[in-house]
């Protein structure tokens, strides 16, 4: 890379911790906040360097590789809260970690309605890589939560979207477009949350499944409920019987008839309710690759089931399968060290069919060297490149690093 010189920003050699899917940056910069990354991308811009940028570093190896890496963004000291209690409002740097925000929040008897998906995350690090937890289905994904957001583009101007009001309507909703970007279209300096009130008790119903009819069952009689739970999950894996637990939220004397109702719906038999939610709740496995399929609600329990069967009886892998029923969202994460051709195979599987797609999140570095394609079919496709081009025209924020090596 030709020299780069930032004024008030410190630059450093990068090592191999600072890898993004294997590839080691060349220079590793920390801006102390967003005038210096401003500073950063326009110097950056003008040796016509490659930039990626990370937050908490727990996400490097999702995504594909990037075909260049002069210079690692690291946003870490860009860790602030500004929380207005009143409004439910919050607005955060995008290095602060997910854990200290949810603590402040917590203190007010709020909460951004985020399942935290990898432990030791950042708010940048979530909003890039733009994965919802399970609770999803009640308070909506991440990027519904954002109504505001600051955005550096790659020539170092600082953009700015929405604002720190709930019903703002001024501008283009670009946090949309950055949010599941893994940082191609700009790097993100900040976020504006709605919020939530913290519920005062929690149950989680839970009914083992054991056949594709039993499970459609299952969901039929909850969704003729009065029930609106916060989230209903499935869960399975080699070796174990899959699960399906609802959670609900709400006052303690009202959870009472409502776990009464959830009971009576899934059948009684085999029926087991917590106090609260387990301690993994939400956060998806660490090692091995890890996929997220998106199907018809009505078709995941057959589909989730189907998988499992098929890696265990067909391919002899060990699978792990969880997802959210209603919102149609699969998480398949394969034990490490799997081998590429089942890994390709299961993708292949889970691609079949009206209204699917299978997104790999994190590859090994076998299945991005045997070239497994990690995106699939991807509508829009033309439409996605003209984007880039207007926010990035030399490519050099993430390049390759999204569908279709954008």
């Amino acid at each position: 890379m030709k020299d780069l010189d930032v004024a008030g920003v410190t630059l450093r050699e990068g090592t191999g911790s600072d890898a993004v899917c294997g590839v080691v940056p060349d220079r590793v910069a920390r801006p102390e906040d967003t005038e210096a990354l401003g500073r950063t991308l326009a110097a950056a811009g003008d040796v016509g360097a490659t930039v990626t940028p990370r937050g908490g570093g727990t996400a490097l190896d999702w995504g594909a590789p990037p075909r260049s890496l002069d210079l690692s963004v690291d946003t870490s000291a860009l860790s602030w809260i500004d929380h207005n209690a009143g409004d439910l409002v919050v607005e955060v740097g995008a290095g602060t970690p997910l854990t200290d925000l949810h603590r402040v929040l917590a203190e007010a008897g709020q909460r951004l309605s985020l399942d935290p998906v990898r432990t030791g995350g950042t708010v940048g690090g979530a909003l890039a890589t733009g994965v919802s937890g399970p609770r999803r289905l009640l308070a909506g994904a991440l990027r519904d939560l954002v109504i505001g957001m600051t955005v550096v583009r790659a020539d170092g101007v600082v953009a700015r979207s929405g604002g720190r009001v709930v019903k703002n309507v001024a501008g283009y909703d670009l946090a949309k477009l950055h949010t599941g970007g893994y940082g191609t279209l700009g790097v993100i300096a900040s976020a504006a949350f709605r919020l939530h009130p913290s519920p005062p008790a929690v149950r989680v119903v839970d009914v083992p499944i054991r056949s594709q009819v039993g499970a459609e069952h299952t969901l039929s009689a909850l969704r003729a409920t009065s029930v609106v739970p916060a989230a209903v999950e499935i869960d399975l894996g080699t070796g174990r019987p899959a699960r399906l637990r609802v959670v609900l939220e709400g006052t303690t004397e009202g959870l009472v008839s409502r776990v009464e109702e959830t009971a009576r719906a899934l059948g009684g038999d085999g029926v087991e309710v917590a106090e609260e939610l387990p301690t993994d709740w939400g956060v998806l496995p660490t090692e091995g690759t890890l996929a997220r399929i998106l199907v018809p609600p009505a078709d995941l329990p057959g589909l989730a089931l189907a998988l499992d069967s098929a890696a265990t009886d067909d391919l002899g892998v060990r699978v792990h399968l969880t997802g959210s029923v209603p919102a149609g969202t699969l998480y398949l994460s394969f034990a490490p060290g799997t081998p590429a051709g089942p890994v390709a195979d299961l993708l292949e599987r889970a691609r079949r069919g009206t209204g699917r797609s299978a997104v790999v999140l994190r590859g090994e570095p076998r299945v991005h060297e045997a070239g497994v394609d990690l995106w699939g079919e991807v509508p829009g496709l033309p439409l996605m490149r003209a984007v880039k081009d207007a926010f990035d025209p030399d490519h050099r924020l993430s390049p390759g690093r999204f569908a279709g090596g954008i």
